[in-house]
C-alpha cells in the first residue's frame, strides 16, 4: 500500500514515512526564515529533534529551540516561550512533538504579537475576535504521537495555574499552515504512550459521533477514524515498528481532531479537570473514564451504537461495543479505574463542578450536571460499571 500523499484538507498535509526531511523546504515555503522549534524537554534529547535542527541550520535557517514545557502545558510555559520568540526575532514556529508541544507551539505563535494576556483570548463568546490576526505567526506542525490531532486544530489547551483549569485558546489562524505527518517519528513511542494517545484519537471520534449536533461531515470522518483505530491500535502497541499501523493511527488522530468540530462530551469534561489537577496523561485519562461515561449516556446513544457497531463489525449493539471497549483497554494496558490510575478522590467535588462547567459538557448526549459528573467520577474511581 502506498502510504505517501499530499492533502490540502483541512490544511496542507505532507503524509508519509521519511518525509520529515522536507522540513526545511516546508519552512521556507511558509516564508519563515527564523523558526523557533518548540518541543518537550524529553523529546529535545532525541535524535529526531537534533536532526531537524541540524537540517534547518544546514539549509540556512536561523533556528532556535524552546523546550521548557510541561506534559500539560501551562500559561507560564506559553509566556516564557513567547518571550524567547520575541527576543530571538523569530518569525514562525515549528511545533514538533505530541499534543503538549503542538498546543504550546501554536499558543506561542498566537500570543507573541498580541497586546492582551493569554486568557483574554479564551474560546468563550467573542474572545478570539479580540486578537490581531495580522501578527499571528505561522506554524509548521510535526506530530510525533498519534492521538491529540492538534496538528490540524485551530486551538490550544493550556492550563491556567492560578485556578488549575484547562482553558481553550482559539483562533482560526492558529491552524498550522503545513503539517508533516511522518509515521517513522512515532516508531519510538513506548507502548503505554502509544495506547494512551491512540485511545485519545478514538475518544475524539467517539464523542464527536455521539454529540447531538448536526454535522454529517464530521460524523462520517468520525466513523472511519474509529475503524482505523480499532484495526491498527493493537498492532501499533504490540509492534511499534509496524509502519502501516503507525501510519493509520497517525491519520486517525488527525481525523479525530477534524471530527470533534461536531462536539465532544463528558469524557473530556471529566478528563480536563483531572488532568489539570493531577497532571495526568490526557489520552490515558480519557481511556480510563470512557466506559463509565458510555454507561451514563446509554439511553441517548443506543440507536447510534447500532449503526456504529454494524460499521465496525461488532455484534450486539451497545453491549457488544462496551465489551469491545473493555477488551481493548485490557489489551493495551489501560487501568480499569481512576483509583488504579493513581488518582485520589480528595478533589471529587471540585472536579464535578469543573466538569459541568467545561466547554465540552454542552454537547454531551445527556445533560451533565454537577451531581451527574460527581456520580460518574465516583463510578470511575471505584471501577463500578453498573451505574
Amino acid at each position: 500500500m502506498n502510504l505517501h500523499a499530499n492533502w490540502s484538507y483541512p490544511t496542507n498535509m505532507i503524509f508519509g514515512a521519511g518525509r520529515v526531511v522536507e522540513l526545511p523546504d516546508i519552512v521556507r515555503q511558509a516564508g519563515i526564515k527564523r523558526p523557533l522549534l518548540v518541543t518537550d524537554p524529553g523529546l529535545a534529547e532525541f535524535s529526531m529533534v537534533k536532526d531537524a535542527l541540524d537540517n534547518c541550520k544546514q539549509a540556512g535557517l536561523d533556528v532556535a529551540l524552546f523546550s521548557d514545557l510541561k506534559p500539560n502545558p501551562t500559561g507560564t510555559n506559553v509566556v516564557d516561550g513567547a518571550k524567547v520568540f520575541c527576543e530571538g526575532g523569530h518569525d514562525g514556529v515549528i511545533a514538533f512533538g505530541g499534543g503538549s508541544a503542538l498546543d504550546c507551539g501554536k499558543a506561542i505563535a498566537f500570543i507573541a504579537g498580541q497586546s492582551r494576556v493569554l486568557w483574554d483570548y479564551e474560546d468563550v463568546d467573542d474572545g478570539w475576535q479580540r486578537a490581531d490576526a495580522d501578527v499571528i505567526a505561522p506554524v509548521i506542525a510535526v506530530p510525533t504521537t498519534a492521538g491529540t490531532g492538534s496538528e490540524v486544530g485551530r486551538a490550544a489547551v493550556i492550563v491556567k495555574e492560578e485556578t488549575c483549569e484547562k482553558k481553550i485558546i482559539f483562533h482560526p489562524k492558529m491552524m498550522p499552515v503545513t503539517v508533516i505527518s511522518d509515521p517513522e517519528l512515532t516508531v519510538g513511542l513506548p507502548p503505554v504512550l502509544t495506547a494512551g494517545a491512540g485511545l485519545d484519537a478514538f475518544v475524539h471520534c467517539l464523542e464527536a459521533y455521539c454529540a447531538p449536533t448536526f454535522h454529517p461531515l464530521s460524523e462520517g470522518i468520525a466513523l472511519e477514524g474509529m475503524r482505523l483505530v480499532k484495526n491498527a491500535l493493537p498492532n501499533a502497541v504490540k509492534n511499534g515498528n509496524d509502519l502501516e499501523a503507525r501510519a493509520h493511527m497517525l491519520v486517525a488522530a488527525s481525523m479525530g481532531a477534524i471530527a470533534f468540530q461536531k462536539g465532544l462530551g463528558a469524557i473530556h469534561s471529566l478528563s480536563h479537570p483531572i488532568g489539570a489537577i493531577f497532571d495526568t496523561h490526557h489520552g490515558m485519562t480519557n481511556a480510563v473514564v470512557m466506559p463509565y461515561v458510555l454507561v451514563f449516556n446509554r439511553s441517548a446513544i443506543e440507536d447510534k451504537m447500532q449503526r456504529l457497531t454494524a460499521f465496525l463489525g461488532i455484534e450486539n449493539g451497545f453491549d457488544g461495543f462496551m465489551q469491545w471497549v473493555l477488551e481493548i483497554r485490557r489489551e493495551v494496558g489501560v487501568p480499569h479505574s481512576l483509583k488504579a490510575f493513581g488518582i485520589d478522590d480528595s478533589h471529587v467535588d471540585t472536579i464535578a463542578k469543573m466538569a459541568a462547567a467545561d466547554p465540552t459538557a454542552p454537547t454531551n448526549p445527556v445533560k451533565l450536571s454537577v451531581e451527574n459528573a460527581r456520580q460518574i467520577f465516583v463510578a470511575a474511581y471505584e471501577g463500578e460499571l453498573s451505574m
